[in-house]
């Protein structure tokens, strides 16, 4: 097997391995409870946000910075939104294998974006969101709204996905921006 020693093609084969084996693993098991959707959903934008307060704090370059502005915003907004939904149903989000799985590649991506060297910090960091939302996208499609039976919850994860996919186009516009 190779290895990959180029940080930025590491980056991208960590996340989309680490979402894609979630996704396949999940498929597999048992289905996934309502409130063990709103965990996955809610540990998905929560890693987003995390990623992008890295890029907060590392990145000088001003489309960068503002993509990770955009990511912090409107991810909060829709884990607002997920909170009032489980609070309005009454149930809790249920922690479960593929969240947990979400959290352990979000640490090696993690370190990875905080060990990248200045010069390679910004093209990592777009070179993740684009695979990021690439997966969650695929998620919430494949997995997250067929497993959902409330109706509500489908159709928060529903609304979502328009805002994911400007997100993607975002990315992109980003990652040409700055070669």
């Amino acid at each position: 097997m190779k290895t990959i020693t180029n940080p930025i093609k590491k980056i991208t084969s960590l996340v989309l391995f680490a979402l894609l084996s979630t996704i396949t693993f999940s498929q597999e098991s048992t289905k996934l409870s309502d409130p063990e959707v709103a965990s996955v959903a809610v540990v998905a934008n929560q890693i987003d946000i995390s990623y992008a307060d890295i890029a907060m704090k590392r990145s000088k370059n001003k489309d960068i910075r503002e993509f990770a502005q955009r990511m912090i915003t409107d991810h909060n907004a829709v884990i607002n939104q997920a909170v009032a939904l489980v609070t309005k149903l009454n149930v809790s989000p249920k922690d479960n294998a593929v969240s947990q799985s979400l959290l352990d590649g979000a640490e090696k991506t993690k370190k990875i974006l905080k060990n990248a060297s200045k010069k390679d910090f910004d093209k990592i960091y777009i070179n993740n969101e684009i695979a990021y939302h690439k997966a969650v996208i695929a998620a919430v499609k494949d997995l997250l709204i067929p497993e959902s039976d409330n109706e509500e919850l489908k159709g928060l994860l529903e609304t979502v996905l328009p805002a994911l996919e400007a997100h993607l186009g975002h990315a992109k516009m980003v990652q040409k921006k700055i070669g």
